[in-house]
């Protein structure tokens, strides 16, 4: 068995199409065979070495290796279409030889206004033959005279073309709606239609994968194979993936790229397990499998047709799952660039590292994807009491907790540094000596003072947090100031005492 994923580098790796990739290469895993990676760079004006660069990135990230295409070579190279242009010209020239393939020298304007006729007329639009029986010389001497043209395949007339597809069952098209397609465009290029078919022959492609988008390109590329004598591959058709509204999933819906999922703070494995599910159940009752597992159970014939709708809690939800199961310090490790982007960190030293290794993967443990996790640390690097008396509420309860105020900011003072939690637990009970506040009326004003907000981690958990990144400052540190447990109740009580 050899599949490919042949993307074009022409933007970003949309979720449709890396589902597509997942799926050709959880069929290859399961069997043994290869997954190729080919890159149908055909589009010359929209191509880009950047933009393929960032598809295999996302490929890699997610996990899906390749044996075999670009970056990683074999025997059926090259794996760029732009380094086939000399396979595709003797192909070429096979079919003019041959009489299966013409010249054609409509104007873009003739075309358009057969295309209205047919669509007035109620039929499909399709190349109406103009120069389909043109002397070969003629075109010869015209091409020579400098006239421009495109290459045509001939298709037979009154055939219908049948294809089984493993997902949809027996395709019919009849050749009277097909007409024919160009194969190389003016400027030489190789058309999709035709290199994918001379690709896909010559690297021995046994099964095509691919979103049924492209359904109608394949009656004409099983023309191509039969006029080459080449076997076709087993085809699968597979739904789209939609948005919530069942339409194609696109910018309206939000994020549609890998790339952008990526740098939401969604991991991979997230990613991948969750594309996996739209449109095929691994069955067993099971959703959260790993890769290899996936693979082991992954069947073309199980892929429903039905259009798979995104889901953003669905995707959300696997992703906590993952999150909860995800060491510490890759946890940290990922967190660094969303706490760069909210300008708490510029270079993290190890013992920075270290210490988001603590805080972190109790904080992702209520988060959906990583780029909430500055949000929920907000405690720590931007601290304000002006800002947490302002709140709605809060001075009224802070009034009726000044005796709270003023006694944990005395035990405080006299409190050694990098209070721990059993050290924090013993302060609060002290506190709670002193003034007689006990349950929600102690630990709510405590929680006011010491984080600046009405809720959050638990409290013997935030204060050796903040005991912890106050001394980090202290010995040099890529964040940005940590107040001290002491210095926030010091402010805390200051900014009150200014209230009337």
């Amino acid at each position: 068995m050899r599949v490919r994923f042949a993307p074009s580098p022409t933007g970003q790796l949309h979720v449709g199409n890396a589902r597509t990739a997942l799926f050709n290469w959880l069929l290859a895993r399961g069997n043994g065979g290869t997954f190729i990676l080919r890159v149908e760079d055909t589009d010359l004006e929209r191509s880009s070495r950047a933009s393929e660069a960032a598809i295999l990135e996302d490929v890699r990230w997610m996990g899906l290796d390749w044996s075999e295409g670009v970056e990683v070579g074999g025997d059926s190279g090259p794996y760029r279409q732009t380094e086939r242009f000399h396979i595709y010209r003797a192909h070429t020239v096979e079919l003019l030889s041959r009489g299966l393939a013409y010249r054609c020298f409509c104007t873009t304007e003739q075309l358009e206004a057969d295309r209205e006729q047919a669509l007035a007329a109620g039929l499909p639009p399709k190349y109406a033959g103009r120069c389909r029986d043109l002397a070969v010389d003629t075109a010869r001497r015209r091409v020579e005279n400098g006239e421009k043209a495109v290459i045509r395949f001939r298709v037979p007339a009154d055939r219908e073309v049948v294809f089984p597809d493993v997902v949809r069952g027996e395709v019919r098209f009849h050749t009277s709606v097909i007409g024919d397609p160009v194969l190389v465009r003016s400027d030489g290029v190789a058309a999709y239609n035709f290199a994918v078919v001379i690709d896909d022959a010559l690297m021995g492609i046994t099964h095509v994968v691919r979103g049924e988008d492209h359904i109608s390109n394949t009656p004409r590329q099983i023309l191509l194979y039969e006029a080459f004598g080449w076997t076709p591959p087993v085809f699968a058709h597979v739904s789209l993936v939609m948005g919530p509204d069942h339409a194609p999933l696109s910018k309206r819906h939000g994020a549609t790229s890998v790339a952008e999922f990526r740098a939401r703070g969604y991991l991979p494995e997230a990613l991948t397990n969750y594309l996996a599910l739209i449109g095929w159940s691994p069955g067993e009752g099971d959703e959260l499998l790993p890769l290899d597992e996936l693979a082991k159970r992954f069947r073309l014939e199980d892929v429903g047709k039905s259009a798979g709708v995104f889901d953003l809690e669905k995707l959300a939800w696997v992703n906590r799952h993952y999150l909860k199961a995800a060491a510490p310090v890759r946890l940290a490790a990922l967190s660094v660039a969303h706490l760069k982007s909210a300008g708490w960190l510029l270079e993290p030293t190890p013992r920075d590292l270290a210490f988001l290794a603590q805080i972190v993967p109790p904080i992702a443990a209520s988060v959906d994807r990583l780029e909430q996790v500055p949000a929920r640390l907000k405690f720590l690097f931007d601290y304000s009491a002006e800002r947490a008396l302002s709140a709605p509420g809060v001075l009224e309860e802070a009034r009726g907790a000044r005796a709270v105020v003023a006694a944990l900011a005395e035990e405080l003072a006299s409190a050694p540094p990098m209070l721990n939690r059993g050290a924090f637990r013993a302060l609060a009970a002290r506190v709670k000596d002193r003034t007689g506040h006990k349950g929600k009326a102690l630990f709510h004003p405590l929680r006011l003072v010491l984080t600046g907000e009405s809720e959050g981690l638990e409290l013997d958990v935030a204060v050796p947090a903040i005991e912890h990144g106050a001394q980090l400052d202290q010995a040099g540190s890529g964040f940005v100031e940590i107040l001290s447990a002491r210095e926030r109740a010091e402010q805390f009580a200051a900014a009150l005492s200014l209230e009337p």
